[in-house]
């Protein structure tokens, strides 16, 4: 069962991920060559806040959704370090609606 709406633990940890990797990309591939090869350190700034809230949240999610699945460590910690990779969060929450969020 897909699980998309803030209505389940799975739905809120599938949208928590997106809005963390969009945010995560934005702020690597967008806003830093900005920074570096621009000199418009407003970008880094701006993203660089709006990452820093969405990536709580998400590790919020991620915790919310371990306890009420019951993961393994295992995941826990896939989980985390998909938080702090570029594309991490999609590659994840692929791996787990592949697995049938178990």
């Amino acid at each position: 069962m897909r699980a998309y709406g803030m209505n389940t633990v799975t739905g809120r940890f599938r949208i928590a991920g997106i809005w963390e990797g969009i945010s995560l990309l934005l702020l690597v591939f967008i806003a830093m060559p900005l920074k570096y090869f621009a000199d418009i350190s407003s970008a880094v700034a701006i993203l660089g806040m709006i990452h820093g809230i969405l990536f709580p949240l998400y590790l919020i999610a991620l915790v919310h959704v371990g306890l009420v699945k019951k993961w393994k460590i295992s995941l826990w910690i896939m989980g985390l370090l998909a938080g702090l990779l570029p594309f991490g969060t999609f590659v994840f929450e692929s791996y787990l609606r592949k697995r049938d969020w178990q």
